[in-house]
């Protein structure tokens, strides 16, 4: 069987990351977690002699998105590695930008990267569709661990739960999830990233859609029924 992509999009909350770590685990995906390598990457103190980098990490901890280029070349050179590994690759919310996703007449897009690798007819989107009360209760109760980055999520306000159950590592708050930058990430995603959604249903693909609201593994068994695994 040939080796597929799947892009997981949807608004913040909606559970990409979850189900993309889903796949990896139970279907040996390889999730490239762009924001989290982009985290990562941006707050790493080898990094920020280099002055691209020390302007990228200021936009990123303001929950605004990063110079489009940036991502592109890092991200593009990433997906590379991964296709010629051998591997299934998802996604999680990337390409974030019309430009990530297409390009421009100097710069090949991350759609037109897996297209190359893996063929269009392999390359998946999927659409967590999950109502905006719910996605703002999600990120107010999400914590992650500092250790392996497994994430919490929490229905009751009043947890008081400190340390990962899977590792031991101190459970702790993204700076993403700030109330206020949360909705930053929200106008980002609509004006940004939504759009590349209606682009890709112009190029042909056909776009598939998920209830996101429903506890995780029904979510993923809505996913695993709509791919040939």
């Amino acid at each position: 069987m040939s080796k597929i992509a799947v892009i997981i999009y949807g608004p913040p909350g909606s559970g990409k990351g979850t189900q993309a770590n889903l796949l990896a685990g139970r279907k040996g995906f390889v999730h490239f977690d762009t924001g989290r390598y982009l985290e990562q990457f941006l707050h790493d103190p080898a990094n920020w002699k280099n002055p691209e980098v020390a302007t990228a990490k200021k936009v990123f901890d303001r929950g605004e998105l990063i110079s489009p280029s940036f991502v592109l070349k890092l991200t593009g050179r990433k997906t590379k590695e991964i296709s010629s590994a051998g591997f299934n690759l998802v996604f999680s919310g990337s390409p974030r930008t019309m430009f990530e996703a297409v390009g421009d007449k100097n710069n090949v897009g991350l759609i037109k990267i897996l297209e190359e690798e893996y063929g269009k007819k392999n390359l998946y989107p999927v659409f967590l569709k999950i109502k905006p009360e719910i996605s703002i209760q999600r990120n107010k109760n999400r914590l992650i661990c500092s250790v392996c980055a497994t994430v919490m999520l929490y229905s009751d306000v009043m947890h008081e739960h400190k340390i990962c159950p899977l590792c031991g590592g101190k459970l702790i708050k993204r700076l993403v999830d700030n109330p206020a930058i949360f909705k930053t990430r929200v106008k980002e995603y609509k004006e940004r990233t939504f759009p590349i959604l209606k682009e890709l249903k112009k190029q042909g693909y056909e776009i598939i859609n998920i209830n996101g609201s429903p506890l995780p593994y029904i979510v993923h068994h809505q996913i695993m029924g709509k791919l040939p695994l």
